[in-house]
């Protein structure tokens, strides 16, 4: 019984087509990874003035505490 590997297909392009499919997924992920980035940069660059203000603190807040024993 002969086993070799003399009498196999040679497939030589298959490796490219991967490797051309990869770089093409790459790059698809760095322009959304790229757009995320600006949208952030976007929102925070926004003036303060068109965010919502903070609602105050009473002062009376926290001071009664209800225990029942």
């Amino acid at each position: 019984m002969n086993i070799s590997g003399g009498n196999l297909p040679v497939m030589s392009g298959a490796g490219e087509g991967a490797e051309v499919l990869s770089a093409a997924l790459a790059k698809r992920q760095q322009k959304v990874d790229g757009s995320a980035a600006l949208a952030l940069i976007e929102g925070a660059a926004q003036p303060s003035s068109a965010q919502t203000p903070a609602k105050s603190v009473t002062a009376t807040l926290g001071n009664n505490v209800n225990v029942y024993v």
